[in-house]
Formats: C-alpha cells, sequence, structure tokens
C-alpha cells in the first residue's frame, strides 16, 4: 500500500505556544530562555519544551562583482568566533553589519559597503539574493544576502570604525581566484559561500540583466 505524500510546510507561527520568555545574559549580543510547546506531525502537542536562543539580531551582507573585470570584492577581518577553527580567525568574508528595527536591508548593506570598503553603491545595481537563517537550530538571525555591481579597478585598502574595532582588508580578486579559494577552503564563512556559489550558478542570468 502507497504511503501518501505529507504536505510540504504544514505549520505556522500559530502552531507554537510561547509560554514564557526571559533573558538570561545581555552584552553585546543577548540570550533567551524560552519555553514553548508546538503541534505535533503524528497530532496533538508536544511536552513544554525548554530552549536557549542566542539573540544577535539580524545581518545584511553583500557580495561587490564587477561585471567588467569579472572579480569579486572581499574583506579580510579577525572574528573571534573562529578562534578555534582550523582556518584561523582571520576570515574572508562578504561586506555585511547588524541592523535594527526601523531600517531597511538595502540601505544598510549599501551604508556598510561604504564604512567597510569604501564603495559607492547605488541600489539599482543591487539585486536581492535571498534571506536564510543562519543557524535556526539556536540563534535567531536572519540573514539578508545581496549582490551587487560594482567598479572594483581602484578597490584596496584598510577600512573600518576604530568605534566598532574594526580593522578591514580590502581584496579585489578574479571570480576564477574565488573559486579556487572556495575549493581550497580558505573561505569558511558561510554568507560568502553562498553568495559566491549563488553567482557562479547565476552569473549569465546576471550579466544580462545588468548589462
Amino acid at each position: 500500500m502507497a504511503i501518501k505524500p505529507a504536505p510540504l510546510l504544514q505549520f505556522t507561527r500559530d502552531d507554537v505556544e510561547v509560554i514564557n520568555k526571559s533573558r538570561k545574559y545581555q552584552g553585546f549580543f543577548a540570550l533567551d530562555e524560552y519555553q514553548f510547546r508546538h503541534k505535533l506531525y503524528r497530532g496533538g502537542y508536544s511536552k513544554v519544551i525548554t530552549r536557549e536562543v542566542f539573540e544577535r539580531g539580524d545581518a545584511v551582507a553583500i557580495l561587490p562583482y564587477d561585471i567588467k573585470a569579472d572579480a569579486v570584492v572581499l574583506i579580510e577581518q579577525f572574528r573571534p568566533g573562529a578562534l578555534n577553527s582550523h582556518s584561523g580567525p582571520w576570515q574572508l568574508e562578504l561586506i555585511a553589519g547588524m541592523f535594527t528595527k526601523g531600517e531597511m536591508p538595502l540601505d544598510v548593506a549599501i551604508r556598510e559597503a561604504k564604512e567597510e570598503a569604501n564603495l559607492t553603491i547605488a541600489a539599482s545595481q543591487v539585486v536581492k539574493v535571498m534571506d536564510y537563517l543562519s543557524s535556526s537550530g539556536g540563534c535567531s538571525e536572519c540573514i539578508h544576502l545581496y549582490c551587487a555591481n560594482v567598479d572594483s579597478a581602484d578597490v584596496a585598502g584598510n577600512y573600518g570604525l576604530a568605534s566598532e574595532n574594526e580593522d578591514i582588508l580590502v581584496h579585489a580578486v578574479s571570480r576564477q581566484t574565488a573559486e579556487i579559494l572556495l575549493a581550497q577552503g580558505k573561505i569558511t564563512n558561510a554568507a560568502t559561500i553562498i553568495a559566491l556559489q549563488w553567482l557562479f550558478l547565476n552569473l549569465e542570468k546576471l550579466k544580462a540583466s545588468w548589462n
């Protein structure tokens, strides 16, 4: 007897009952404790579950791509979360930044591009890649991912805000070099991996759109 396929994503936020939420830590980031129960696929509700959620806010990340030079702009900076990584705490990444309520993600992406790489980006030259949850098992962060058409001819230098302890080195590398770095495991930041793979898959469509 054939098994009837289950519907995809049949539950919504309305199928979760949050019984209690309390803040356990507040520093540069925050940690909240949730007590909740949710609907089960087999019917009924789960028992009350307690979980901690890392509340770091949402963020934007943008991949600048130069169609004429066939090059991408990446930044290099120190990341404490990678201290125990085999690749070390200096990471090759996208331009990125956090934002708060009332700010538009695209506006923040354009602002961060200027602060972190001295790039002036027009909103008309930006395409949305996707939104994704970075680690939804225990972190609330949503990443808003973009790709922008830029001129990388004079891209280089050391940027970042001293008030935010930023020390950022900017690189313009060929798309082929970016592919090699990715294949060699020298790019380990999730947003950068996703954006570069998206670029490789959508390159011709992107060129047609911007040209």
